[in-house]
C-alpha cells in the first residue's frame, strides 16, 4: 500500500496490470500526489469480475474504484479526475486554461500518433518496420522541435520544473524504447538527434517516484522478447488466430509471463 495523504481517509483500489504503461500513468500520478491506494493486479488472458464489472465497455485496465464503490476507466480520464477530486495535493496539470488545453493536445498525440508508430516498430520486421521507425523518428522530431522552440522550450520538464500531466503520459511508456532498441536491434532514440527528449527523458527516469513504479529492465526485457515473438507469428498466421482476433486463449511463448488479448498489449508509450 502507498503512503498516506492526511486528506485521503480511505485508500483507492487500482486494477491494473505490472506491464501496461498505462496502468503506470496512474501508479505515477497517485505517488506524486501522495495519495493512498490499493493495487491488485489483473490477469488480462482471465479478467476478473471486478474488471469486467467496473468497465464493461473496454474490458482493459487501468481502473480506478473509488472507496465508495463508482469506478473510473481510462488512464488520461483518471489522471484528470485525480487533478480534480483532489485539489489540496499536487497538481498535474497546469492552472493556465491554454497550458492545459496544451498538455491535453500532446497527451492526444502520444496516444494518436507516437504509441502507434512504436508499437508498430515492434510487432512488424523488414520494410514495415523501417516505415515504423521512420514515423517514431517524424513524431520524436516534432516533440524535440516543441522542447527547442515551442510550448515547452527552457523547460526542465514537460510541465515545468516538476513532473507533471504531460511528463507522466510520455514518460510511462518511454521506457518501452530502450527495451524494443534492444529487442529489435532498431535505433529509435538518438542522444544526437533528438538531445532534449533524450536528456528529458534520462531526467524523468531518474525520479525517485518513477523509479518506484517502472518495472526492471531485466523483467520487461523477458516480456518484450517472448511478445515480440507471439506477435510476430500472429502475423504470419502461424499456428496463432488472426490478426485483431481475440488472442486470450492462445498459448503464450515460454520465454513471457502470460500474455494478454491482443488489444491489451502495452506496448504503447
Amino acid at each position: 500500500m502507498e503512503k498516506a495523504a492526511a486528506e485521503n481517509a480511505a485508500p483507492l483500489k487500482l486494477l491494473g496490470s505490472w506491464a501496461s504503461s498505462y496502468t503506470h500513468r496512474v501508479q505515477l500520478a497517485l505517488r506524486l500526489k501522495g495519495l493512498e491506494f490499493e493495487y491488485a493486479e489483473e490477469d488480462l488472458g482471465s479478467k476478473s469480475e471486478a474488471l469486467l464489472r467496473h468497465n464493461p465497455v473496454y474490458k482493459k485496465v487501468p481502473v480506478l474504484v473509488l472507496p465508495d464503490g463508482r469506478a473510473l476507466a481510462e488512464s488520461a480520464v483518471i489522471l484528470h479526475y485525480l487533478d480534480d477530486a483532489f485539489p489540496a495535493a499536487r497538481q498535474l496539470l497546469p492552472a493556465d486554461p491554454f497550458d492545459r488545453a496544451v498538455a491535453r493536445f500532446w497527451c492526444h498525440f502520444s496516444d494518436d500518433k507516437l504509441g502507434p508508430a512504436v508499437g508498430a516498430v515492434f510487432a512488424s520486421t523488414g520494410e514495415e518496420q523501417e516505415a515504423a521507425v521512420r514515423q517514431v523518428h517524424e513524431n520524436l522530431a516534432l516533440l524535440e522541435a516543441e522542447l527547442r522552440e515551442g510550448a515547452f522550450r527552457g523547460r526542465r520538464f514537460f510541465g515545468g520544473d516538476e513532473v507533471g500531466f504531460l511528463d507522466v503520459v510520455l514518460g510511462c511508456g518511454s521506457y518501452w524504447l530502450a527495451v524494443f532498441e534492444e529487442v529489435t536491434g532498431v535505433r529509435l532514440v538518438d542522444a544526437d538527434a533528438f538531445p532534449l527528449f533524450h536528456a528529458w527523458l534520462r531526467d524523468f527516469e531518474s525520479q525517485e517516484e518513477v523509479r518506484e513504479t517502472i518495472p526492471s529492465v531485466d523483467r520487461l526485457l523477458d516480456y518484450a522478447r517472448g511478445l515480440r515473438q507471439m506477435l510476430l507469428a500472429m502475423a504470419a498466421g502461424a499456428s496463432a488466430p488472426s490478426v485483431g482476433a481475440d488472442a486470450s486463449n492462445a498459448a503464450p511463448p515460454s520465454a513471457a509471463p502470460p500474455a494478454p488479448a491482443t488489444a491489451d498489449i502495452a506496448v504503447d508509450i
